[in-house]
């Protein structure tokens, strides 16, 4: 795994909230990688969480993507890629933090002629509020501007905004909540499979549909950094741990949220 970060990727990431790490997995890698979720997500058939009930169906929204959540929890090989020490080294190097914990991860899969990705934000959906949450996308097949590359607003993740409208069958509905962004340039940002990218949870980001036949797979990981507090929204956690928490309180469970690397703490084991 390329998993060294250079000063200038730093930078860059700090600056614009979105940095591209290219070949990410060598070719051994991207392969097991491929197989583990080609696994997990088959395993689960139309469930989309590890512990839930929620499923897949025939919406809008089910069109975008075929989306597995918390793959880590159900299947031993997601696992043990997810919990890789060397990928919350990086995600702490570029967010800034002490430490990463994982929120979830998620495969996202557009299918053959999948709908557009409409811009939203991360962070706004999860149980914690930071500027300073952050995410890996890794290609498993080429991302390529036809069949629903990302695109991002490079910068606008440090003008301070948790509101968000939502992925909806309008791609533009995130700048009725923010007009002050309908003007921005956008970045595509293609990549081929085994590189990744980083972007914060604020940084407004979207993909275009698949205008091909076939299935572009991509695994990624939503990362909180060590010490965020509980903001009120269910998102993920499991009904018998929200019943415990209330407002503020720290958000430091191993079973759920693992520690996977910390500059001075012990993480979880893979």
């Amino acid at each position: 795994m390329k998993s060294e970060l250079t000063l200038g990727q730093i930078e860059q990431y700090q600056q614009d909230g979105v940095v591209v790490v290219e070949g990410l997995l060598d070719a051994e890698e991207l392969q097991t990688w491929r197989t583990y979720v080609d696994e997990a997500v088959a395993n689960r058939q139309d469930r989309k969480l590890a512990n839930g009930d929620m499923k897949s169906g025939d919406s809008y929204y089910d069109k975008v993507f075929t989306q597995r959540l918390n793959l880590w929890v159900d299947h031993q090989g997601m696992r043990s890629l997810m919990l890789d020490a060397r990928l919350g080294k990086m995600a702490t190097e570029l967010a800034g933090v002490n430490g990463i914990r994982i929120w979830h991860d998620q495969a996202l899969i557009k299918e053959p002629w999948a709908n557009p990705t409409a811009w939203h934000l991360d962070n706004p959906y999860w149980s914690f509020s930071s500027r300073n949450a952050i995410s890996i996308w890794v290609a498993l097949d080429d991302a390529t501007l036809h069949n629903g590359c990302l695109y991002f607003l490079p910068g606008v993740h440090r003008e301070e905004s948790f509101e968000n409208s939502g992925i909806t069958e309008n791609m533009s509905d995130l700048f009725k909540v923010n007009p002050q962004w309908a003007d921005r340039e956008a970045q595509a940002a293609p990549m081929k499979a085994g590189d990744c990218s980083f972007h914060n949870g604020l940084l407004p980001h979207g993909a275009g549909a698949n205008m091909t036949p076939g299935r572009r797979r991509a695994m990624t990981c939503a990362y909180m950094p060590d010490g965020e507090v509980f903001n009120g929204q269910k998102n993920v956690l499991p009904d018998a741990y929200i019943q415990g928490l209330k407002v503020g309180d720290l958000l430091e469970n191993d079973e759920f949220n693992p520690l996977i690397y910390h500059k001075t703490k012990t993480a979880v084991s893979a």
